[in-house]
């Protein structure tokens, strides 16, 4: 897959539902959401807030299984849509200790996708066809950034400054 095929995606805010957790996604030209388990979207939000936590969660525990293999989360890339679910891929990388670089691709959840990028700071991306077909939901994201007062719209995250 070349780079004109993939467009790249940021985490925009999460905000929990009475179901779970709506992961709204995007860049400056429009924002999609994924719907998540509560205690993956709850991981995603804590993962990108950098929060400390007392114990590992499971994301953490398999970021630090891949670390001491010497293994990294590359990418990740949204790349089916089928009916209201999101399909994803896991791009890992790893070098032995004879600097033979081998990649894995893994078919996954795109929420767990997200929190792997999130937490090993990996990109994300998403297929053009993908990106074509979702709605955008620029308007509802901003609409519930302007909630009155004492209203909740889950956590908002600022683009980053590139490094």
């Amino acid at each position: 897959m070349n780079s004109k095929d993939v467009l790249e995606v940021r985490i925009k805010a999460v905000i929990p539902t009475t179901s779970g957790s709506a992961v709204f996604l995007g860049n400056e030209e429009k924002v999609f959401v994924i719907y998540t388990d509560p205690l993956v979207g709850n991981a995603i939000s804590m993962l990108v807030q950098g929060a400390i936590k007392e114990r590992p969660l499971t994301h953490d525990l398999m970021g630090m299984l891949l670390t001491s293999l010497g293994a990294k989360v590359e990418r990740v890339i949204i790349n089916d849509l089928k009916g209201a679910t999101y399909y994803g891929r896991m791009i890992i990388s790893l070098e032995n200790e004879l600097q033979q670089r081998k990649v894995i691709e893994l078919d996954a959840r795109p929420s767990d996708c997200l929190a792997m990028a999130t937490q090993q700071g990996s990109p994300v991306y998403i297929t053009k066809a993908v990106w074509d077909e979702v709605e955008d939901m620029s308007g509802v994201l901003k609409k519930m950034k302007h909630l009155p007062e004492g209203g909740t719209a889950g956590d908002e995250f600022p683009e980053k400054e590139e490094e």
